[in-house]
């Protein structure tokens, strides 16, 4: 069944920073959202592409080379094995979409590392 969803509303039921929730998949990839403030830790993803989109807010990705900022209704893809770090200063909320592999911390594995609920 074709249905539309509201990002809005999804991020409703997100009640933690830096812990996405799954609203969608397409293909072998997963759309999550998630509400993100601070920093979070330096990481890579091995083989997976992921794409960023700021819905509200403005996120930084620190990357080894220089940052890329990423503004409100624009978006960023971090290309697989590409160490980054997103950093948001005020509260963010922004559209993920990545393999449904990806692991949120990519080759770490720590205390931030989460798996995704469906929303």
């Amino acid at each position: 069944m074709i249905q539309t969803i509201n990002l809005k509303e999804k991020l409703t039921h997100v009640t933690e920073f830096w812990h996405p929730g799954i609203v969608g998949e397409l293909n072998d990839s997963y759309l999550k959202v998630a509400k993100l403030k601070g920093e979070f830790i330096w990481h890579h993803h091995d083989t997976e592409d992921e794409l960023f989109m700021v819905l509200k807010g403005r996120l930084v990705i620190q990357l080894r080379e220089g940052d890329v900022t990423i503004n409100e209704g624009e978006f960023a893809i971090i290309p697989h094995g590409v160490e980054h770090k997103p950093v948001a200063e005020e509260e963010t909320h922004v559209l993920l979409m990545e393999p449904k592999s990806t692991r949120n911390t990519g080759t770490e594995n720590n205390e931030r590392t989460v798996e995704p609920d469906w929303l």
